[in-house]
């Protein structure tokens, strides 16, 4: 039953992506008529976003249907970290954009121009509603998929920035203040680097095969150091093949034993690994010491018969 609504789910979310992305670029064409139309520069910047809103449920939408084919020959982790790629090329595209409305804003600032406010108004209520109704739609993926959240922040920045501009037309309305426009266009542009540069930075990590976040190896290494018949542990990886699938691999010393007898250390070390999230493991088991190397790991006696057993949850 939980099988059947988990695909259930990933269809919803798939669904929701692609419906996103159709009104996204629909109203991003809109967008860029009102804005030419009124002379607003926050408008144009804001489209500007939109679009790469659509960007982004695009490559979430792709990446949302990669992540989710099984693994094969070639891919054999699947394709899990298809996601996490599109969610940072779609952060990048939002620090290029802002670079690029900084620089028109600043040129407005230095050569203002009249805008109409009553049709800023009334496009940046449309938009507001619009992503509103998107983020609504994206919200229960968006805390479990990295690629979710980074099309719910594109979509978050905008309703925000959709609040910007409502209030922006008013002050024009009523004081016919024009720098408010480009103001409000440096303000949008700090909006998308500010909620871009966390995706980047955990999307990275993930690529750079980093630690998982909020994961500590201190405690891991402590936490399977302090299982009975384990005497050591070391060589010690972990990292994350998408945005919440970890794996993990060890070096773990043991006294010389049968297998059936660190048959049950193993399974004792994946039930403690698994309370950390991590559910890909390979075990190496060691009978003697040994110390790092640039070469691997070399044993501090030549002599003594050494047994292997690697494990793959």
């Amino acid at each position: 039953m939980a099988h059947n609504h988990n695909h259930g789910h990933a269809r919803n979310t798939g669904w929701i992506l692609w419906l996103s992305l159709a009104a996204t670029l629909a109203f991003t064409g809109f967008e860029v008529f009102a804005g030419l139309r009124s002379q607003s520069l926050a408008l144009i910047s804001d489209a500007g976003h939109n679009f790469t809103d659509a960007l982004a449920l695009l490559l979430a939408a792709v990446g949302f249907y990669l992540q989710g084919k099984p693994a094969n020959q070639v891919k054999t982790y699947g394709y899990q970290r298809a996601g996490v790629i599109a969610a940072f090329l779609n952060a990048s595209t939002l620090i290029v954009i802002s670079i690029a409305i900084f620089w028109e804003a600043a040129v407005r600032i230095v050569h203002p121009e009249p805008v109409n406010d009553r049709i800023m108004l009334w496009v940046a209520v449309l938009a507001l509603f619009l992503n509103s109704v998107i983020m609504l739609g994206l919200n229960s993926g968006q805390k479990e998929d990295i690629n979710i959240r980074a099309a719910f922040i594109h979509m978050l920045g905008d309703a925000l920035g959709a609040v910007a501009i409502i209030i922006g037309a008013i002050v024009i309305r009523f004081t016919g203040w024009t720098y408010m426009d480009p103001i409000l266009s440096v303000a949008i542009g700090i909006l998308i680097v500010y909620t871009a540069w966390d995706i980047i930075r955990e999307s990275l990590n993930i690529l750079l095969e980093g630690s998982p976040r909020g994961m500590e190896l201190a405690k891991v290494t402590a936490a399977m150091s302090g299982i009975e018949g384990v005497l050591d542990v070391h060589d010690l990886h972990v990292w994350s093949l998408g945005a919440s699938t970890h794996a993990l691999s060890s070096h773990v010393l043991i006294e010389d034993m049968p297998p059936s007898s660190s048959e049950r250390i193993l399974k004792r070390i994946n039930s403690v690994l698994c309370g950390f999230g991590i559910h890909h493991t390979t075990i190496q088991f060691e009978h003697v010491p040994c110390v790092l190397s640039d070469n691997g790991c070399r044993m501090t006696t030549g002599h003594t018969q050494v047994e292997d057993h690697g494990h793959q949850h």
